[in-house]
């Protein structure tokens, strides 16, 4: 013990000299060379900061016109992970919602239902005030028909455009829910104003476009939650129902409350051979051919010129040039039957095989909410009341089927407002 105890004077000298050498090394220095030295230093911290918020905000901003929905033309790669923002913009014309402090369009990656990475294009409107804690909530949107041409897409609808009756619509329910708190998403769906042809109901080409506008929405700004709920009308219940089913392992980074299912479109396969029975002239055939040519854009075994009979054939390339406003008129499609859609004696098992697999039971950890007008006649009662019967056979699965006399399809929103609007605050609510 005394051994070491005699040595710790020298120890603590060495310490001592060892200080003093510093502070003399420093007093040679001139002085402000380290306050200049820091500040050189965090000057080009700040400048490289600067540099890369400025150039993340240049790769960002989509160009104007149609250019926005075509990523090649400006040599722009799709990002390998679905969900990423690509590009964004300033939304133009009447797609801006009034209630909204500000609406954009995006670009953002998806993939195909054939593993292809694609770009999809869709809106995102952000309510005014100030976020809540933990970030706007959302409902993602999922729109109903509007067409299978690239014009026919929500986010380049105009005033009196091909396509603006059946976008517009929305509006009303859309506006309050961003007065409610909720940011609102919209997708327009693959190949629906982007590069390839809308694979028209099926199913999980919609729904992963559904679910990827939310990630690309977070993407653009943060203040957007992951927290979502998924909504949408006719075709867009069918898509809504389809991202349902796929969004624990599609995007398990995102977290779904609920989806509301408004008059979802559902038995395709069952519906095709009811349409002998439809022997006059409706807008019916133009709805069956767009599905036959949705499904062919995915399934190569479907032919379309081998199931469909010459009149209807010579309309066919209509659906890639006009939306369904359009192909509805008597001098289109919709005038020929659906009862004559089909060549006599085709064969339609591939195609009836196809469909089976569109229909939308989905298996969902989340709820789900059926509405359904009981006047309606685009989607009929008995086919939802068919839905709901297989939605509540999956385990786990909880439905809340709501009915409403003497709506039909177009009214559906509106009628369900108050009790679906109670129901979104109960699974999500806005903070407002």
């Amino acid at each position: 013990m005394n051994a070491r105890l005699s040595r710790m004077p020298h120890v603590f000298a060495l310490v001592v000299l060892t200080i003093a050498a510093l502070f003399l090394a420093a007093a040679t220095v001139p002085a402000g060379t380290f306050a200049a030295g820091a500040q050189t230093s965090l000057s080009k911290k700040q400048k490289a900061k600067k540099k890369a918020k400025a150039k993340a905000k240049r790769l960002r901003k989509g160009p104007a016109g149609l250019d926005f929905y075509n990523p090649a033309s400006k040599k722009r790669a799709i990002p390998k992970k679905h969900g990423k923002l690509i590009w964004a913009r300033n939304a133009g014309g009447v797609v801006p919602l009034a209630s909204a402090s500000s609406t954009k369009l995006l670009l953002y990656s998806s993939r195909s239902v054939t593993g292809e990475k694609i770009a999809v294009s869709g809106s995102v409107s952000i309510p005014k005030g100030k976020a809540p804690r933990g970030g706007w909530p959302v409902i993602s949107y999922g729109h109903g028909t509007t067409g299978i041409a690239d014009q026919c897409a929500p986010s380049r609808n105009t005033t009196g455009g091909p396509a603006y009756d059946y976008i517009a619509y929305t509006d009303a329910i859309m506006n309050s829910w961003l007065e409610a708190g909720y940011a609102v998403a919209r997708s327009d769906y693959e190949g629906l104003g982007t590069p390839g042809v809308h694979p028209f109901l099926v199913g999980k080409a919609s729904g992963r476009g559904i679910l990827d506008v939310v990630r690309a929405a977070h993407d653009l700004n943060p203040k957007v939650s992951k927290k979502f709920v998924i909504t949408g009308h006719s075709q867009g219940g069918h898509a809504a129902l389809f991202a349902a089913d796929q969004a624990s392992s599609w995007t398990p980074d995102l977290k779904l409350k609920g989806t509301v299912a408004y008059a979802p479109a559902s038995q395709l396969k069952e519906q095709l051979p009811l349409l002998s029975g439809f022997t006059e002239p409706d807008g019916l055939t133009a709805l069956a051919t767009m599905i036959v040519r949705g499904m062919s854009s995915v399934y190569p075994e479907i032919d379309a010129p081998a199931l469909l009979a010459d009149p209807v054939l010579a309309f066919y390339p209509d659906t890639l040039t006009e939306c369904l406003a359009q192909l509805s008129e008597p001098d289109s499609l919709a005038g020929i039957a659906p009862s004559e859609l089909v060549r006599p004696g085709a064969d339609t098992a591939a195609l009836l095989d196809v469909l089976g697999e569109q229909n939308p039971v989905a298996t969902s950890s989340a709820p789900i909410v059926l509405a359904q007008g009981l006047s309606d006649t685009t989607t009929f009662p008995f086919l939802t009341n068919n839905l709901n019967t297989d939605l509540n056979r999956i385990p786990g699965n909880k439905v809340t089927y709501l009915t409403y006399p003497g709506v039909d399809h177009g009214s559906i929103l509106d009628a369900s407002e108050a009790d679906v609007d109670q129901i979104i605050e109960g699974w999500l609510p806005s903070g407002k």
